[in-house]
């Protein structure tokens, strides 16, 4: 059950519905965080500005679906993991043993598996990696520009793990659990 409830189109504020709108027209659906988020408009926008802005990006949707797995699981949200685990498999067209590399912090993909080891980092350091972590990263191929993408698409998802944890937001796409919780 939602501790935060997820308002029925009747009661969802105003100048959400235009914004959840266009959800719905390019998932074909709209995610009950979607719907949970419009309980603030200002807050909806800014997630979505974040998120189509990052989706414009250099990493690309499979290496931001992996940190996205990667940092729902060591966050333990089960909504995220399902969600991401879902857009993976259908957006992203990562595989089943991908998808379980992504969740242990880890890629089948070198360059990709870079990427997602340090996202991981800088969940589990809070941001304070150290130099190496960061040389690393740079040796794997990876520039400034896309070091700043991958700490972002770190940030983006943690901040739906936060919401969806604090709001216990119930899962609406195939339920994905967490190694541990």
């Amino acid at each position: 059950m939602n501790r935060i409830s997820i308002p029925s189109t009747e009661s969802t504020p105003n100048a959400s519905l235009p914004l959840l709108a266009a959800v719905q027209k390019q998932l074909g659906m709209t995610p009950n965080l979607m719907k949970l988020v419009g309980n603030s408009p200002v807050a909806l926008e800014g997630y979505l500005s974040l998120s189509g802005a990052l989706a414009k990006g250099v990493i690309g949707v499979k290496t931001s679906e992996r940190i996205a797995l990667a940092v729902s699981e060591i966050n333990s949200c089960g909504y995220c993991l399902s969600a991401h685990t879902y857009l993976g498999q259908h957006i992203a067209k990562l595989d089943d043993t991908e998808i379980l590399a992504n969740r242990a912090g880890t890629s089948g993909d070198t360059k990709a598996d870079a990427a997602v080891r340090f996202a991981a980092k800088v969940v589990h350091a809070r941001g304070h990696v150290s130099d190496v972590d960061v040389q690393a990263v740079k040796l794997a191929g990876f520039n400034d520009a896309e070091i700043v993408e991958i700490v972002l698409h770190v940030a983006l998802t943690t901040l739906t793990n936060y919401i969806n944890e604090v709001a216990q937001t119930e899962i609406d796409f195939p339920i994905v659990t967490p190694f541990v919780k």
